[in-house]
């Protein structure tokens, strides 16, 4: 009758608190003969156990004795004293069971309602407890000690005690972070609660810690950004709450620390950089504040180095491949001995929760290293027993759950088996399930896309190819997912549904489109542009001409030939709608013109600023850094300034489609003076689009094998040219090139000329190419010889009168009204003869003698700042003197000037010159692409001179020979000023009078190389 003891005793001792103490006392062994020992605690806690079922099967409305719930009460704290230090899970239990009874009978008892905070904070101290003892404590025990915190924090506790049970929280939810339970842990429930404890607490930074730690644990599953705003808010208040100096806080440290990974979230999954720049900025600042004593110094210096770290390996490519490298050189020992290692490190710990720290290596980078048949059912065990020992809520299962569904996909690549496939796929299914719309979403989604696929090129079942093209879809418009994965993800979806000629290809084709632009979004200047440009080549390239292979295909020219002009030329399009003009804007609405302009002007500004006065060398690449991050948070700004600007703008009538891609109606008006010759090369279908100003385009089909053709003319073209013992002049040289513009001819002169004939297209037209990819930097205005019945050898530069461009666009800008005048114009001559360039000073000599005003700079005159100071005052520009290429550098292509000094490509577009109107750049690589450049965004000197307001621009493919720039300048001179061309603007006769020079050079019998180098770009 140990039950009837135990209420005999409370009545011995009326104050219910010494009958606890006593029992306490027991069983602490004083009194072992009555309930210390195992046996009889177990027997005590049956026959309470039976009177609560019997108190519990009372009818409704019959409340549970008031002295049975307050000895039950102090039964349960003393017993919680017992398994608190003896560490009984067991005792610990069946506490929770009985003060959750207690709980539930408070309502029909009202004396008994004066104990609830008691029992309510007893039960959150013996849940936290719980969640240290059990490895398989659920996260409902947690929300149910936020429950009762909950209704403590709105009670007249005692601050004291409200502080011990928030902190029974606060530890729990820590146990359950420390246990890998840190999915679902976090739910708005236990958050809430942490909030009203942060406003009611708000001196206990503990609390605010945790709360930023679930805010953030939530983000980086949702990325919310109200999850990330209040996170922000509650450590910035930590950050600017300071001890005394030298006086060190760990909730200091941890704020920082949690700063840092929001940044770093922010940038690696969401695509915001600015926020890593913010955080960059603020830990600068901190530091400077920081004495070399403070004992959070180092702290700073850390977080501060890895936001650093993560911001160079964003603009920096070549640390992305070293990081792969190191990954995937890393010694992988077999996964038995991974196996036994796991199963020692879970026997040693008697929870288990401490597995992951245990591992010899990542447990989610080595399904990548199986490569041996011997190794899937090891490999396979070991993800399960990873799998097994998180929590199924946490990040860490799903992250085991993930490579599990990995490592199977490889198996079945080794065994052809498709029971392997076929549960990589379920397992993908059942933890896309479970999630919500995230990064990680976007991660199994798009595994099981990809798994999906596989299946169905096995099967060729038509709902796997249906179920992978949807997931694709849902992917690509996952706004948690990083942009350029979401670009990335979109390509590959719409090179699979174009290769099953699948419903969604359009849609595909299309998201990828507008992801090209986006990714450009938080690159504030032109060469980070283009070293996202870099990064995405391997889609990026290839993306508008597949695309215009599929719309041609399917009959839409129209559509086909605004794509190609979509995707081409980014760069120069962008930077060309900063500069468009806003006459028509400011006549129906001066105000809104004016905020456009100089939205406008700071955004070029911005482009051009850090690659103007940056350099990659040295620590000087860290400062250079750090400005392109203080860029970067302004043109965040500036582009939501623009984009809300933008829509007011297309509210007026007839700006409706104010500097929106541009419509095929619109690009027609590049054939106003000709023809124009659009060669799309994709590996799918390529074609050749002639468009002209009166008539639908025309198509010319190519041959299955065009494709390698034109890649094979490239390479020979490339190799003649790098090659040794192929140097200007040699009779290797002369031969190889010769082949070349034979080889073109065939492939492309013989179809376009015949076209154009069809199409009456008169000889000697003119006739502009627009190429893309390898045909860029092939000489389609060379090609040949032409066959004839008189036996003369003829090019297709002697039949018409050719131009290139890189964009339609760029030819329609090059045709804008002005005012023009017909009287000679004014050059401004830019020379620099040297020992290697002696003709120069012939050439000056020629120049000086023209019938029109001549302003020379040259030798120490001829220096940068001089050169765009006087283009200003000129119509006409000539340089003289060497032209330099850096590989993989396009932006420092450049003009050698007096004492090294150089005129790179990049000051040049930086000038703004309305009366510009022809350049002549008699000088190397002047049109050639850099190496490592891409082909279609047509960076070179002659594009940008184009950039400036050169109307027509006249270049070099490769290297000039000296000797032929004083005979080729006076023959191309004397045709543009003679009086056969009267009424012609004098940059419209440029394209004529190059053929006539390089036709007086040919009569000379120069090298074929030499006289072919020649091209003119513009109007």
């Amino acid at each position: 009758m140990l039950l009837f003891f135990f209420f005999k005793t409370c009545y011995l001792y009326p104050d219910p608190i010494l009958v606890a103490f006593s029992m306490f006392k027991a069983w602490r062994g004083d009194n072992s003969n009555v309930i210390g020992c195992q046996n009889n605690r177990m027997t005590l806690r049956n026959q309470y156990c039976t009177s609560q079922k019997r108190y519990s099967s009372r009818s409704p409305g019959k409340s549970v004795p008031l002295i049975f719930c307050r000895y039950s009460f102090h039964f349960t704290v003393a017993l919680s004293f017992r398994s608190h230090e003896s560490g009984q899970l067991e005792d610990v239990k069946w506490s929770i069971r009985c003060l959750r009874f207690l709980l539930n009978q408070s309502l029909n008892n009202e004396a008994f309602n004066l104990w609830v905070e008691g029992v309510t904070g007893t039960l959150a101290m013996l849940l936290t407890l719980q969640t240290e003892l059990e490895p398989g404590a659920t996260i409902q025990d947690i929300e149910e000690m936020a429950v009762h915190c909950q209704e403590l924090l709105n009670s007249d506790i005692s601050k004291t005690l409200l502080i011990a049970h928030t902190m029974a929280l606060v530890s729990a939810v820590d146990a359950c972070a420390r246990k890998g339970m840190e999915g679902r842990a976090h739910s708005e429930k236990v958050i809430e609660c942490l909030r009203e404890a942060n406003r009611s607490l708000p001196d206990l930074h503990k609390v605010s810690i945790t709360l930023a730690e679930c805010l953030y644990s939530r983000f980086e599953m949702t990325f919310s950004n109200d999850d990330h705003e209040e996170g922000m808010a509650i450590l910035d208040s930590i950050i600017a709450f300071r001890l005394p100096q030298n006086q060190s806080s760990q909730f200091l440290q941890d704020a920082l620390e949690l700063v840092a990974l929001f940044a770093a979230s922010q940038l690696v999954w969401c695509g915001r950089p600015e926020y890593l720049e913010k955080e960059i900025h603020r830990f600068r600042n901190l530091l400077t504040g920081a004495s070399p004593e403070d004992p959070v110094r180092p702290v700073i210096v850390k977080q501060l180095s890895k936001l650093r770290g993560l911001r160079r390996n964003d603009f920096d490519v070549t640390a992305r491949f070293r990081d792969a490298h190191s990954i995937d050189s890393a010694p992988v020992p077999p996964f038995r001995d991974l196996i036994m290692s796991l199963s020692q490190s879970r026997g040693g710990s008697s929870s288990g929760s401490e597995v992951a720290n245990d591992l010899p290596l990542d447990p989610f980078l080595l399904a990548r290293h199986l490569s041996d048949v011997s190794d899937i059912e090891p490999a396979i065990e070991y993800y399960r027993l990873v799998l097994a020992s998180y929590h199924p809520s946490s990040r860490t299962a799903f992250r085991a759950g993930w490579s599990l569904g990995d490592v199977l996909r490889t198996a079945f690549s080794l065994t052809n088996n498709v029971d392997y496939l076929d549960e990589s796929i379920t397992v993908h299914r059942d933890l896309l399930a479970s999630m919500v719309q995230s990064q990680q979403h976007f991660t199994v989604a798009v595994s099981l896309a990809y798994c999906l696929y596989i299946r169905f090129c096995w099967l060729h079942h038509r709902k796997d190819l249906d179920d992978s093209m949807r997931l694709y879809h849902v992917v690509v418009h996952n706004q948690s997912a990083n942009i350029q994965d979401r670009f990335e993800m979109s390509c590959i979806w719409a090179h699979v549904a174009h290769n099953h000629v699948h419903p969604s290809v359009s849609a595909a084709y299309d998201c990828a489109m507008s992801h090209i632009q986006d990714s450009l979004t938080f690159a504030p200047t032109l060469d980070t542009q283009h070293f996202r440009l870099v990064t995405m080549r391997r889609h990026y390239e290839v993306l508008p001409l597949n695309y215009a292979s599929y719309l041609v295909h399917t009959g839409q020219l129209h559509q086909a030939i605004e794509i190609l002009e979509q995707g081409r030329a980014l760069l120069w399009s962008e930077m060309r709608g900063l500069r468009t003009p806003l006459d028509q804007l400011r006549a129906a609405d001066s105000h809104l013109a004016d905020k456009v302009a100089a939205l406008n002007r700071n955004l070029e500004t911005m482009m051009l600023t850090i690659s103007l006065t940056g350099n990659d060398d040295g620590d000087d690449s860290i400062e250079r850094i750090d400005r392109i991050g203080l860029l970067l948070l302004q043109q965040r700004k500036l582009l939501d300034e623009r984009d809300t600007l933008f829509s007011q703008v297309r509210t007026l009538p007839g700006f409706e489609t104010f500097l929106m891609t541009p419509s095929f109606d619109n690009l027609r008006l590049a054939t106003l003076h000709g023809p124009v010759v659009i060669i799309n090369h994709s590996k799918r279908r390529s074609d050749i689009l002639i468009l002209l100003h009166n008539a639908p385009p025309s198509l010319i089909t190519t041959s299955d094998d065009f494709y390698d053709r034109a890649i094979d003319l490239r390479d020979r073209l490339m190799k003649c040219r790098t090659s040794r013992g192929h140097v200007l002049d040699s009779k290797q040289y002369e031969h190889d090139l010769r082949s070349v513009l034979v080889g073109l001819y065939d492939l492309v002169g013989r179809p376009v000329i015949e076209r154009l004939r069809s199409l009456n297209v008169s000889e000697q037209s003119r006739v502009w190419w627009c190429p893309t990819s390898v045909f860029c930097s092939l000489p389609l205005h060379a090609m040949g010889p032409i066959p004839s019945e008189d036996g003369l050898k003829r090019h297709f530069f002697d039949l018409y009168i050719p131009s290139y461009t890189p964009t339609l666009s760029a030819l329609i800008e090059s045709r804008k009204p002005s005012n023009e005048k017909f009287e000679k114009p004014s050059i401004l001559l830019v020379a620099q003869p040297d020992q290697s360039l002696l003709s120069t000073i012939t050439e000056i000599s020629v120049m000086n003698r023209l019938d029109t005003k001549v302003t020379t700079l040259k030798s120490s005159d001829a220096i940068p700042s001089a050169v765009m100071e006087s283009l200003r005052d000129h119509q006409f520009l000539h340089f003289a003197c060497h032209g330099k290429l850096e590989d993989g550098k396009p932006f420092d292509a450049s003009f050698q000037l007096h004492d090294g000094k150089r005129l790179t490509l990049l000051e040049l577009i930086h000038s703004q010159l309305p009366t510009a109107e022809f350049a002549f750049l008699s000088a190397c690589h002047t049109a050639e692409i850099t190496e490592g450049s891409i082909a279609d965004e047509a960076l070179h000197l002659t594009a940008a001179m184009q950039y400036c307001g050169f109307r027509s621009v006249v270049g070099t493919m490769w290297g000039m020979a000296d000797a032929d720039g004083p005979e080729l300048v006076e023959h191309f001179y004397k045709s543009m000023f003679s009086s056969k061309q009267a009424g012609i603007p004098y940059y419209e006769r440029s394209a004529r009078a190059l053929r006539a020079a390089v036709r007086r050079l040919r009569k000379n019998r120069v090298p074929l190389e030499r006289w072919v180098n020649f091209v003119h770009y513009g109007a």
